[in-house]
């Protein structure tokens, strides 16, 4: 476990740490010296920092990698940054300080996960699933993917929070439905995001890969799965494979929100509802995780959904807390 987490950086704090490097830019101060200004980041959040008469090392290391920082926390118009000293390409550090992972148990999702995959009862959307899947290092990188690069489940292992939680959602929608083809939308929900595997890169901040920025994860999610049912001759017919990939292309609902369709059947409109809720909802409760970590009852208007959400408190924070017995002795409790 590195040192300095950036949530934990107080002014005046001596730091020798590991942090992704996410951006570095030269400027100069009005006598016209140079200085590196820097944006650092690593699993709790992002901070910037500033290196005047930077070093040859620090201008050559790229954009991207873990660098060593040494230097001191301080403030310049209220904002906390780091005034580095001394900065080089780490040798050392764990993955798992860069970026954040979920809140819940990657192997408890996949198991949830597979679970979903064994209720689906129609054989050619089986083999299907188990084309895209059965893949053991595709599976590995689909099971660690972030969901987003922000706004919903950007951390390691939020692509199969979400997958689990919006198959969830359309399993149950299936069965108050009943004209609803529930095994088609069960494994569309399985399926909908698989292109962000090819869409994304995590290594020390999630960052679109080429292929993402051309395409789109929603694109390269039906190429893959049209891909691996013809390489795997899942005998599933053409007719209803073009279904399963309407509703996949079709899952952000609105041409303006990305979709190259419109739903244009039940399943794809239940799908794309699902999948909205669910980022939605998870979106609403990171902004207010943010304002609970600042002590703000509300969140500020500067957000997606573009006015102040209500972050009440913990029922813990409004009990009334017992008084000692003894006021002369420390009260202690478990």
């Amino acid at each position: 476990m590195k040192r300095n987490y950036v949530n934990e950086l107080a002014e005046g704090t001596k730091v020798d740490a590991p942090f992704a490097l996410r951006s570095k830019e030269m400027r100069a101060t009005r006598t016209g010296d140079a200085y590196l200004a820097l944006e650092l980041a690593d699993r709790t959040g992002h901070v910037p920092g500033v290196w005047f008469r930077p070093g040859s090392e620090g201008m050559t290391v790229p954009v991207g990698t873990v660098v060593r920082v040494r230097g001191t926390v301080t403030s310049f118009r209220g904002t906390k940054r780091i005034s580095a000293e001394s900065i080089r390409a780490a040798e050392h550090w764990d993955p798992e300080d860069m970026l954040a992972s979920g809140p819940r148990s990657n192997d408890e999702l996949s198991e949830q996960f597979k679970a979903l995959v064994a209720g689906v009862q129609d054989g050619a959307l089986r083999r299907v699933l188990r084309a895209v899947f059965g893949d053991r290092a595709f599976f590995e990188r689909f099971r660690n993917c972030p969901g987003a690069q922000s706004y919903h489940h950007a951390y390691r292992s939020g692509l199969l929070e979400h997958t689990v939680a919006v198959a969830s959602l359309c399993r149950t929608l299936s069965e108050v439905y009943t004209d609803v083809d529930g095994d088609l939308l069960v494994t569309a929900a399985l399926l909908h995001d698989v292109g962000k595997c090819d869409e994304l890169a995590y290594d020390t901040a999630i960052e679109f890969t080429d292929e993402g920025r051309f395409l789109g994860h929603v694109l390269l999610g039906v190429r893959r799965i049209h891909d691996a049912a013809i390489r795997a001759r899942a005998q599933i017919a053409p007719e209803r494979l073009m279904l399963l990939e309407h509703a996949v292309l079709s899952h952000h609902g609105e041409l303006e929100w990305g979709a190259p369709k419109r739903p244009s059947t039940l399943e794809a409109l239940l799908l794309h509802h699902a999948d909205n809720l669910d980022a939605k909802a998870a979106g609403f409760a990171a902004l207010l995780g943010g304002a609970s970590r600042a002590e703000e009852s509300w969140t500020d208007s500067a957000n997606l959904f573009r006015r102040p959400l209500w972050a009440p408190r913990a029922a813990e924070d409004d009990r009334v807390q017992p008084a000692c017995e003894d006021a002369s002795h420390v009260c202690l409790s478990a």
